[in-house]
This record gives structure tokens, sequence and C-alpha cells, in this order.
């Protein structure tokens, strides 16, 4: 990304750049939670977690991007090493615990980008926020009123993770009162603002059939404007005998890529089914490929993301994925 970086600021280069990948990424416009977005295929939270390469990225071909998780406070995450590849599997795992520079530094990198709008190639940031390890979960809406608060002006749509396996305690709060107290906080404070921003829930692969149904009920009776699923899984069962040698090795972390696609698929599908498809969903977890794609689609996806993929496929995937499409 840093060679990409210095590439990019080479205007010649640069423009060379968004017409070998951007300009063949622009065939699949949809308009999904009231946003026009010029393709389906995003970059999934905790790549970018800091606004770092907006540009570098739009270049890419990216129909959306979400930066972050972003928290409150700067936060170094896990002690490293902390992210693995699990190459025979198509898969990482990693447990970097929201390491980000905090929502301040964030919101500086968005108020710069918003002046450079020539680089910006129609494409849409969301905001994925959490919380800070060390506030406590009864205390933890107030982190997410911190992040939404400040982050409000400066993106797109807004996903609340409360599904990382890699801060602890975290997931608790995917119980169905702890998140009806953080979405209708936040519903409140955007009701106070001029401009309606769409508000998403990103739930975990790892949840029973009954919790995601008791998920969908909550959206529905508060109307939550969408879901992203899904977060990386703490299983292991769908890897190769090889990956499961190694990944006892590596240690706790959140899996991702290839091993997540058929659970992620059910997950769509299964929202698509409960709700009628009347909650739009953003589809994450081994989307590779344009027939990766395809299959999250076809379940009732909206939009989907990719992020291990991203890391095996190379700079080529979204212009792949769109031309496959």
């Amino acid at each position: 990304m840093n060679w990409l970086k210095r590439l990019c600021s080479n205007g010649f280069v640069n423009r060379l750049l968004i017409s070998a990948y951007a300009g063949k990424c622009i065939e699949n416009s949809t308009k999904v939670l009231g946003l026009d977005f010029k393709n389906r295929v995003g970059l999934a939270a905790g790549f970018d977690k800091n606004a770092l390469f907006l540009k570098e990225l739009a270049t890419l071909g990216f129909g959306h991007i979400e930066i972050g998780t972003v928290t409150p406070r700067p936060q170094e995450g896990n002690e490293k090493p902390r992210l693995f590849r699990l190459k025979e599997d198509r898969a990482l795992i990693n447990r970097m615990g929201f390491n980000n520079d905090g929502v301040e530094a964030v919101v500086e990198r968005l108020q710069r980008w918003e002046g450079q709008k020539a680089n910006h190639l129609g494409i849409m940031i969301g905001g994925n926020i959490g919380k800070n390890k060390s506030t406590p979960n009864e205390h933890a809406y107030l982190d997410y009123d911190i992040c939404f608060r400040k982050l409000y002006d400066h993106v797109d749509y807004f996903v609340v993770n409360v599904s990382s396996p890699n801060t602890p305690g975290l997931r608790e709060l995917q119980e169905k009162e702890s998140l009806r107290k953080i979405l209708t906080h936040l519903q409140d404070i955007r009701a106070e603002k001029g401009l309606r921003k769409p508000l998403l829930l990103k739930i975990a692969p790892d949840l029973s059939n009954e919790q995601i149904d008791d998920v969908i009920a909550l959206a529905q009776e508060i109307k939550l404007d969408g879901l992203v699923a899904a977060n990386t899984t703490i299983n292991r069962q769908h890897l190769s005998d090889a990956g499961k040698l190694r990944s006892g090795t590596i240690g706790a972390g959140g899996l991702s890529g290839k091993p997540l696609r058929q659970r992620a698929t059910e997950i769509v599908q299964r929202i698509h089914d409960k709700t009628n498809g009347q909650i739009p969903v953003i589809a994450s977890g081994g989307v590779f490929t344009a027939a990766d794609a395809e299959e999250k689609l076809n379940a009732g996806a909206a939009l989907v993301q990719v992020w291990t993929g991203f890391i095996y496929e190379g700079p080529a995937i979204v212009k792949n994925i769109c031309r496959g499409l």
C-alpha cells in the first residue's frame, strides 16, 4: 500500500492506474441505503483502519471503503505478532484488537480527503465504530456516541461493530437488550441531525440461528437501516487438516477468507428470507471471485465486501469481480 501511495502521487501514473482499474469498475452501479454506489464491491473494515489510503483504494475501483474500526481514543491493539496467513486454506487469522489512531486523527484525515474532490472517483465511505478495550460494557454506548458524533459529517454511512472476537467481552454486546441500548441511542442522536446517515450493525458468524433471529427482530422493531454479515469467526472446523494444525500453533483470533464463505452466505440468506428482503445486507466473508460475489447477491445481499480476498487476489480483484458480474 505504501508503494501504491508513491505511484499514485505521480499524476500521470495515477491516471494510468485509474484507467486500468477504476475505469473498469463502473458497470454495476446500484442504489442501496439511499446512496448511489458506483459498483457493488467494497472493502471491509479492518484494512484501512485509519483512513490512510482512500485515494489509492479509490484508484483500484472500490465502490465503497469501510474505515475503522475507529474507537474514541487511540489504542495499540494486541501484542504482535497478531496477523497470520493460512495459505493452504486461503485464509487469515487476526487478533488485532481494534488498533487505530483514534477518532480525532481519523476525522482530520477525512477532512483532508474532502478537500481533494478529484481523488474521490464516486466512492462511498463507511465509518465502522467500536469501543475502547478499557471501556466497561455498561458504558460502551458512550464510546459509540463519541465516534458517531465526530464522524457524522465525514462518512456516508455507519456500521456498529460489536462482533469482533478480539476485544474481551465485546461480543456480549450482541445480546438483544445491549444492542437496543446502543442502536436506539445512536438513532436518537441521528434524529437531531439535519442529514440522515444510514446506520447498520455488523454481526458475528458464530451466532446461533436463534440469536440471529433475535438480531433480525430487533432490526425490524427499531427500523435499523441494514446489517453486515459477517465478521470473522472463532470456529476452525472448516479448515484443512494442515490449516487446523497451523491454527493450533497460532492461537486465538478471528478467521477470515474461504473457510467463512458458506456460513456468511447462510446468514445472508436467513436475513433475506426472514425479512422478505426488506433489510439491506452487505455481505462479507470469503469473497474472492465474481462467482463468490454472485453467490452472496443471489442469497439476497445488496453489496459485497472483500478483505482476505484482496490479500490473495491482489489489486485487480474489484475489476475482475465487476467484469464477472
